[in-house]
């Protein structure tokens, strides 16, 4: 079987991590098989938004130790980077991806939901930067973490690897929203419905927008974020949009 399923419907695309069994851990196929489905999502126009989640009791915790174990030094590093090279893809991501988390969410696997740009969880998940309970420690969730809740109190998470439940994660603002578990899909599959409606050229715009500002001072910010919305204001879809609203009628978007 695959190590990580797809597939796209009604512009919806749905990537699955396919390892149960292993509580879906990270191993060599399952990285790959998981950066190759993201690029493969973001290549294709009829997906306009994309859901995350995986398969079993467990959304995905963490890296394959037991793999990890069979790497001689002079490999440790490729294979961390292959472990890791999801990261590159998302950030580079137009499209809109949300991470539906049921169950455990650890070290690597909270860092691969917090790296996507919406986390929605069962009443059941539990996030963790656990690593340090096994003497290492979880620098990369830790910054995907530090991203959404600033970097003290997510290295206080690091250096602890206390566990966070799903309804501590939205007080704490990196999860969007708590289903109950019945629910968590339909509820992922309606938040991404929502989303693929939109404009693609909006959320295309708004994704590279927050990219391009982030880290800047507020003047050079500001007029980053400038130049990309008159660019979306001269558009077609940027017209659409405002002429639908005051004319009361839905949008009909076109991505130009």
């Amino acid at each position: 079987m695959p190590a990580v399923l797809w597939e796209k419907s009604d512009g919806v695309g749905s990537i699955t991590l396919n390892r149960p069994e292993a509580m879906n851990t990270f191993n060599t196929e399952l990285a790959a098989e998981l950066n190759d489905a993201f690029r493969t999502m973001e290549s294709d126009d009829a997906v306009r938004a994309v859901v995350l989640s995986g398969a079993g009791k467990h959304f995905s915790t963490g890296i394959d130790l037991r793999e990890y174990l069979t790497k001689e030094r002079h490999e440790i590093r490729d294979f961390l980077s292959l472990m890791n090279l999801h990261n590159h893809t998302l950030a580079a991501m137009t499209k809109p991806v949300i991470a539906s988390v049921q169950g455990y969410a650890l070290a690597n696997g909270t860092g691969l939901a917090l790296a996507c740009d919406f986390v929605v969880a069962s009443e059941d998940a539990v996030f963790g930067t656990t690593a340090v309970n096994v003497g290492l420690i979880c620098l990369e969730p830790g910054y995907q973490l530090g991203r959404w809740i600033g970097e003290k109190r997510a290295l206080q998470y690091v250096l602890t690897g206390d566990l966070i439940p799903a309804s501590k994660g939205k007080e704490l603002g990196f999860v969007y929203a708590v289903t109950e578990k019945e629910k968590l899909e339909e509820n992922s599959l309606a938040l991404a419905a929502r989303l693929a409606s939109k404009s693609r050229l909006s959320v295309r715009t708004g994704k590279r927008g927050f990219a391009a500002m982030s880290g800047l001072p507020v003047e050079r910010a500001v007029e980053a974020g400038g130049e990309l919305f008159a660019a979306l204001a001269c558009s077609e879809d940027g017209r659409e949009g405002v002429e639908a609203f005051l004319a009361k009628r839905p949008a009909v978007f076109r991505g130009k």
